[in-house]
Formats: structure tokens, C-alpha cells, sequence
């Protein structure tokens, strides 16, 4: 048997094994940090307070962060939903009920129970279309790129509730009270930090009433609504509104409609739905005379109807348009649906049509043609009839609207209609509570005065004077073509 090796041998041999453990130790960590993308000359550093690390991947909302002015007093939103009993559901001070029952589900009103087969899911409400600002308020709410911090916005959204003010305060004699909210907010916002950023030309709002009725021109009790758009302050924003109006800053966005999808499917499934539908009639008016307005055609358009055994008549005079259902079935069951003007130049009516698959016919271009730029096909043949009616003389002939409908081919129906049952998924106004993979109005609305603030950037970049175009009046926007095609 050897010897047994000495104290100093063991001791070298131990030292030698502790110093390749380091130096393996060493190399491991120095290998497993390149590997992982760590910097280890930093790795001593720390991050400031209130920095975030951020992915390396691009803003998915750069250009598109919008502030809202949450901090708005309440008497210019929330106060007039707390106070809803004192607010007309209709259109005139006199109408009736009260606003209140309306507001339930975010705005769009109650949910129909029983369609008797008309309609195709649970997505279906009576939607009162004058609250239009309270739905779009709910649905910013829950826009995927809003911003506390209102530096960082591309835009500035000023929840005023235009439409319900107007129901309070547009018939007052007094023009003092008829014009009081429109002053108190022009003050306030005027007052804010985000204010001087463009004097206002990045704030939008939107109304649940047409633009008219927030330009009245002479100081008179007898002229008809309040004078917030004519406002230096508030001719330096932008109103998304139902209607829009001679003046470039009022632009259209579609009335809502009863349809209201949580899901895409529901959208696809109402589509296939009115493509594959019956229709009767050729054609349908859903609507009442208007014998106090001058120069109104619908007199002339109900006769028209009646006169035909082809078409439609709904007579809403007899409260029987309150239900959306009976408005789905007859557009539903029929080809072509006439759009003449209502009460105003637009109507919701036309969205109606569109939504049931009814290709509109219409009798003057703001109907819808010089609106809904942001939404409808700029070759209106695609989607439409177009009767030009300039006067109530222009339909003296005896069934000229059937004649006109009777000689398109039937191609051409066929793609018109698929036009139009390609466009409704841009018209509908999704659950506020849900988002969809498609754009809806909403979504088009939000790009559209995005894009539009930006192109005022861009002026102001090249430095140009941002106020040249931005209010000016269009004196053609509403003028018939010289030429039908």
C-alpha cells in the first residue's frame, strides 16, 4: 500500500477546485446575461419614479389619444340625465313623455322583448335618435386610446350635451336663457390650459339635433334656435351632429338606429339575413304629411304610394313608428324605400331603410348625398335612386316615382342592395358595453375628426393662418347637380 498523500496536497488540490467553481460561476452569469440582452455594466442603474418600461414595439394609439373634459360641470351633461323627467322625448317642448325612460342601457333606450319574427337577436332597442350625444359619451368612455394626460391628445372631447340643453331652453322667448349654456361653456372651456394649445380648433362635440338648430343669425325672439355656433369660441370647434350645415365645421354623422350589435356575428347574421329576404313591394314610404312646412313633397309622396298597388304606406301620424318593429317589417318586405325630406333636410328614416336592406331613393342631395360624407359611397348610384324634386310641381305627373323604379334592371338592384347591406356594419352604433372587430359610426367618427384636427396641424406646421377654411361656409354643398346620372 503507497503513502498516503501529505496535508499540503490536499490543501493545493482543494484551493484549485475553489478557483475554477469561481471563474465557471463567472463566466455562466457573464453568458446568461448576453443571452437575455442585459447590459451588466447598467444593471446598477434604476429606473426613475414614475417611468414605466414600455415595450420596444411602436404606440399602437400614437396620434390617436383623445382627452376627455371630464371635469366639465355637471350642468352641461349629467344634471339634464338626473333631471330627465323635465326633458321632451320629442322634438317640440310639447311633446311627450318625458326623456327618462329613454336613457336605460347606456343611452339606447329599452330593449325590445318581442319582434314577432322581424328582427334577428337580442342587439334591438327603441332608441330615441335625439340622444345621439349621450350614446356617443358612453361609447368614448370606452375608446381604447384615451388619455388623462391631455399634453399626450391628439384631440379634446367636450362632453356637452347640446341636444338635451335644446330641449330645456330652445323655445324660451328669452334669449338671455336661450343662449345662457352656450355662453357659460364657450367661457369655461376658453378658461382651460387645453384651450390655448390650438384656441380650441382640437375640440370636438356632438349633438343629438341637427346643426340649424344652433344657428340663429339675428338676435329676435322669433328666429329660430340658439346662436352657440356662431360664437367666436365655438366656430374655432368642430360638431358632429346629425345634420350637418352650410358651415365646414358641422359635420354629419348617422342617426342611430334600433340596432345596436354586441358582437360581429350580429352584424353578419343581420346582413344574410335581409339579403335573403322577400320583398313584395316595390317600393315604401314610412312616414306623415308635413302640410305646415312650404314646399314640402310628402303630401305628393303619400298620394304617390297610395295611388300604386305596389307600394307600402306606414302612416307614423297614428303613433305607429314608435315601435321599431313595424317600421323593419315594411322596409323589410320592400325594394326601394322613399326618402323625401322631413322636418329638417335629413331623416333617421333613411338609416332605417339601409339597415332592413331597402335601397333609398331620394329627392334632394342634403338628404344624404352632401352629409354623411364620412359613410355613404361617394357615387351615390351605387347604393341609391336618385328623383331630383325641386319643387312639389316637379311630381304633378300621374305615378312617375313608380315608373322611374319599375325601369332599373334588375342587375342593378341586385347591386345596389348588396351596397347597401355592405355599408350598414359602418351606420350602426355598437353596444357602448362591447367593442367589435369592425368599425362602426363611432369608430368612423373618432378617425374622421382625428384626421381633420390633423390636417389643421399640418397647416399650422407649414405656417399657415389655420382659421382659412376651417368655419367657412360651402354655399354649393347643398345645390342639386346640373346633371342626373
Amino acid at each position: 500500500m503507497g503513502k498516503p498523500p501529505s496535508q499540503e496536497v490536499w490543501f493545493g488540490l482543494l484551493v484549485s477546485f475553489l478557483l475554477c467553481l469561481v471563474l465557471l460561476c463567472l463566466n455562466y452569469s457573464t453568458s446568461w446575461g448576453a443571452n437575455n440582452g442585459i447590459d451588466l455594466s447598467m444593471s446598477k442603474q434604476v429606473r426613475p419614479i414614475g417611468v414605466t418600461k414600455i415595450n420596444d414595439t411602436e404606440d399602437s394609439c400614437s396620434d390617436r389619444y383623445i382627452y376627455i373634459h371630464e371635469d366639465l360641470p355637471s350642468k352641461f351633461n349629467s344634471d339634464f340625465l338626473i333631471n330627465c323627467k323635465s326633458i321632451s322625448a320629442g322634438i317640440s317642448s310639447s311633446s311627450t313623455p318625458s326623456m327618462c325612460p329613454d336613457l336605460v342601457n347606456l343611452g339606447l333606450g329599452p330593449k325590445i322583448e318581442n319582434s314577432d319574427g322581424v328582427l334577428a337577436n337580442e342587439s334591438w332597442f327603441i332608441t330615441n335618435p335625439y340622444l345621439l350625444e349621450v350614446i356617443f359619451h358612453n361609447k368614448m368612455k370606452k375608446y381604447e386610446c384615451l388619455t388623462s394626460n391631455s399634453t399626450l391628445a391628439s384631440a379634446i372631447y367636450v362632453p356637452f350635451y347640446t341636444g338635451m340643453d335644446a330641449s330645456v331652453h330652445l323655445w324660451d322667448s328669452n334669449l338671455t336663457i336661450r343662449d345662457s349654456s352656450a355662453k357659460n361653456l364657450v367661457k369655461w372651456l376658453s378658461g382651460q390650459p387645453e384651450w390655448k394649445k390650438m384656441w380650441g380648433r382640437d375640440h370636438f362635440f356632438v349633438s343629438g339635433r341637427t346643426s340649424w338648430d344652433f344657428r340663429r343669425v339675428r338676435d329676435n325672439s322669433s328666429e329660430w334656435g340658439s346662436k352657440l355656433r356662431f360664437l367666436p369660441e365655438s366656430m374655432n370647434m368642430t360638431m358632429l351632429s346629425m345634420e350637418g350645415s352650410l358651415w365646414k365645421n358641422d359635420i354629419a354623422i348617422p342617426y342611430p338606429t334600433s340596432f345596436h350589435p354586441a358582437k360581429d356575428s350580429e352584424v353578419v347574421q343581420w346582413q344574410n339575413r335581409v339579403r335573403q329576404q322577400e320583398r313584395p313591394n316595390l317600393f315604401a314610404f314610412v312616414g306623415a304629411p308635413r302640410p305646415h312646412l312650404q314646399g314640402s313633397i310628402r303630401g305628393k309622396i303619400i298620394d304617390h304610394c297610395q295611388a300604386s298597388t305596389t307600394c307600402k304606406f306606414l302612416h307614423c301620424g297614428e303613433n305607429n313608428c314608435h315601435n321599431p318593429v313595424n317600421i323593419m317589417r315594411v322596409f323589410q318586405s320592400s325594394v326601394y324605400c322613399l326618402q323625401p325630406r322631413g322636418d329638417s333636410d335629413t331623416r333617421r328614416s333613411a338609416f332605417d331603410a339601409i339597415l332592413a336592406g331597402c335601397i333609398p331613393v331620394f329627392f334632394h342631395p342634403a338628404t344624404a348625398f352632401s352629409q354623411y360624407l364620412w359613410y355613404l359611397p361617394k357615387n351615390h348610384t351605387k347604393y341609391s335612386v336618385f328623383i331630383p324634386v325641386r319643387d312639389v310641381k316637379d311630381l304633378k305627373e300621374e305615378g312617375i316615382i313608380e315608373k322611374v323604379l319599375q325601369g332599373i334592371s334588375k342587375d342593378r338592384e341586385l347591386a345596389m342592395r348588396e351596397e347597401v347591406i355592405r355599408t350598414i356594419p359602418k351606420l350602426v352604433y355598437a353596444d357602448p358595453g362591447s367593442r367589435l372587430d369592425t368599425p362602426d359610426a363611432f369608430d368612423i367618427a373618432v378617425q374622421g375628426i382625428l384626421e381633420r384636427i390633423e390636417n389643421v396641424r399640418k397647416v399650422i406646421r407649414e405656417g399657415r393662418d389655420p382659421s382659412i377654411g376651417f368655419a367657412e361656409v360651402d354655399g354649393t354643398k347643398f345645390t342639386f347637380p346640373d346633371t342626373v346620372d
